[in-house]
């Protein structure tokens, strides 16, 4: 029981020592200005496990106003790349900030829109990734729990916080409503809570 104290105390530890900075609010005026000014998107990137909190926070921003999706950059590199378009953003992870899909993605998405800027979130800021990101959000590089100290344990849990972070300021900076929440999430249980919430409010606004 206490292994299961210690690896719990670990990971909040980790949470909370997140570097907070001012990167945060230029990340979400950079979304802010490329979505919902520019009628960009949002493109998401990272393989490995932090491909999947990456399709997570893409999926999140989706649900809650930020038009954003996933680009896979092995499958980007046989083609999906077209996905990308003038005024889009991207949000990269990479934990080593050396990882060579995500270097490469960068190159290749400059090749086709030289202007395309993109945001990093990752645990080593002295990477040629990292120094050339418009903005750089750091992980503060926390110590794995995995006894091997090798599985992405502790650092994908710092990096989906951080997503949560991002899509929280989002939903803030755009006064985003239970109302357009409903209209965008219809099923399961979060639709059912949605649409009885909206429901209330419209019950509340006829009165």
């Amino acid at each position: 029981m206490q292994r299961i104290k210690d690896i719990l105390i670990a990971e909040a530890e980790a949470i909370v020592n997140i570097p907070i900075s001012e990167k945060y609010s230029e990340a979400i005026e950079l979304i802010y200005k490329h979505v919902h000014i520019l009628n960009g998107k949002l493109v998401t990137g990272g393989m490995g496990k932090a491909g999947q909190i990456a399709h997570n926070i893409a999926t999140t921003f989706c649900s809650t106003g930020t038009t954003s999706v996933f680009l896979h950059p092995s499958e980007a590199q046989h083609g999906d790349l077209g996905i990308l378009q003038k005024n889009d953003v991207m949000l990269l992870i990479s934990n080593s900030g050396k990882t060579r899909e995500i270097v490469e993605i960068v190159q290749l998405a400059k090749n086709m829109i030289p202007e395309i800027k993109y945001i990093l979130i990752s645990g080593n800021e002295n990477t040629e990734l990292a120094k050339n990101a418009h903005v750089f959000i750091a992980t503060g590089n926390p110590k794995e729990v995995c006894p091997l100290g090798l599985t992405p344990t502790t650092s994908t849990t710092v990096m989906t916080v951080i997503g949560d972070i991002l899509v929280t300021l989002m939903m803030e900076k755009i006064n985003f409503s239970t109302i357009e929440y409903a209209k965008r999430h219809h099923g399961g249980y979060l639709g059912e809570k949605s649409k009885k919430i909206f429901e209330n409010l419209q019950i509340k606004n006829q009165n």
